[in-house]
């Protein structure tokens, strides 16, 4: 396989070959399954607190194959559930405390990459969600109040004269806890951070199955005090995880280098990501070397939770992705598109992140992040360490630890729930397009993903 291909992001990245196989052999005092942004960031923090632990992960293909090496490039303090769901169903204070350690990760990202000297083009300029018709005022307007009510999150309102200058812009909500990356060279900058501490990693292993004190693969069975099942889109791959979490799959376009006076033109300051307030979720980001990198859901659930290479592109769901980034920006219509690609993602069947150990087994999961795992992955993986450890910490408290999501349905249920929740949204954003209000349906799928 020729990894440069995965994604623009792998593309920059000057070596992407196998690891070799390490000759330890074990046993381990953590074993994790996954080398994405969960399984690192674990596996980091408790060699920084304990250098003396033996940590391995083992990984299917390499480091920063999946998601975390493939995303848009957010490191934000976004989580699943918004604010006033979380304090519908922990409390005020809770949900408080939760919002509160999502914010301070976007800083502590900055904080341990720079530490590690880790160059991920860190760049913490914010986040603008457009608004662009009537329904998506009402949006804003909810999640500005929600902010307001919990006292966390600085968002604030944006005249149209403020606001990028995209078209039908009413105006826009800045929220400055975000910072744009690259993931790719994140998540290998991570993987050799978490060498040097004296970790090892496993790649070309694939993990076959978890069970308490062993991790089976593809090179045999390894011997682990703890086992962290860090799989997050590919859990269900695990024998008798299939419907712990479903693979939805979200897909980018990049275009080529643009001009600094268009990027200015169009209110897209260095750094930059940007959204908007429409049901089917897009999001994008002006890149460090000054490209715009866009992308959006749309792309089908498939039967059985099924992955697969060719799931990657999907041309009639980029060509639409192009379309809607062209509609939102009319100034880019000359320019080049230079690559298209994509990935699966995790959802739990309540669209709520967690992150848990269970002190008798030793088996811990974290993942659920719904598509904001580059922030969350980093909370949890710090989260994780300290339950390994048997530290009791801020961390070790917030509402989302110890969550259990209930399990998906038995296909074809998960399947027609699947689609009919990705055709609920595209129907939703197509009627408030044409009234201007806001749909039942958009009301539902809000409430039935946390989004209030």
């Amino acid at each position: 396989m020729d990894f440069s291909q995965l994604s623009f992001w792998h593309s920059q990245i000057a070596e992407l070959t196998p690891r070799a196989i390490p000759s330890d052999a074990g046993p381990f005092d953590v074993g994790i399954a996954g080398a994405g942004f969960s399984g690192l960031w674990t596996g980091i923090y408790l060699l920084r607190a304990n250098p003396n632990l033996k940590v391995a992960i083992f990984e299917k293909e390499i480091a920063g194959f999946g998601a975390s090496g493939r995303n848009g490039g957010w490191c934000s303090a976004l989580f699943p559930w918004a604010p006033d769901q979380l304090a519908e169903k922990y409390g005020k204070e809770a949900a408080k405390q939760l919002r509160t350690a999502m914010v301070d990760t976007v800083q502590e990202v900055g904080r341990i990459t720079k530490e590690l000297g880790i160059d991920c083009d860190f760049q913490l300029s914010g986040t603008q969600y457009l608004i662009r018709s009537e329904a998506q005022r009402i949006k804003a307007k909810h999640e500005l109040a929600a902010a307001e009510e919990l006292g966390v999150d600085q968002l604030r309102k944006v005249s149209p004269e403020l606001a990028p200058r995209a078209t039908k812009v009413l105006g826009s909500v800045f929220d400055p806890a975000c910072a744009s990356i690259q993931p790719a060279k994140l998540v290998r900058g991570l993987a050799e951070s978490f060498e040097k501490l004296g970790g090892v990693i496993f790649e070309k292993t694939e993990v076959l199955g978890l069970s308490e004190g062993r991790i089976k693969t593809s090179r045999g069975d390894f011997m682990a005090e703890y086992v962290v099942d860090a799989l997050e889109g590919y859990r269900s791959t695990l024998r008798g995880k299939r419907r712990d979490s479903i693979p939805i799959y979200s897909l980018m376009v990049v275009t080529e280098v643009l001009p600094e006076e268009l990027l200015n033109e169009m209110g897209l300051e260095p750094g930059i990501t940007f959204a908007d307030y429409r049901n089917l979720v897009i999001y994008g980001q002006r890149t460090k070397d000054n490209r715009i990198a866009f992308g959006g859901r749309g792309a089908p659930y498939h039967f059985g939770s099924s992955i697969k290479p060719g799931y990657d592109r999907n041309d009639r769901i980029h060509d639409q992705i192009e379309g809607v980034l062209l509609d939102l920006f009319p100034q880019l219509s000359t320019v080049k598109f230079e690559q298209r690609w994509g990935g699966a993602l995790g959802v739990s069947r309540d669209w709520m992140a967690s992150v848990r150990l269970d002190p008798k087994s030793k088996l811990g999961q974290a993942g659920g992040y719904v598509g904001d795992g580059v922030g969350t992955s980093n909370l949890a993986g710090r989260t994780m360490a300290d339950l390994i450890l048997g530290l009791s910490t801020p961390l070790t408290k917030l509402c989302w630890v110890q969550h259990q999501s209930p399990k998906w349905e038995f296909e074809p249920l998960r399947f027609i729930a699947a689609r009919g929740a990705l055709l609920g949204a595209d129907i939703a954003d197509q009627i408030e397009g044409v009234t201007g209000k806001r749909s039942l349906i958009s009301k539902i799928i809000a409430r039935l993903t946390g989004k209030g």
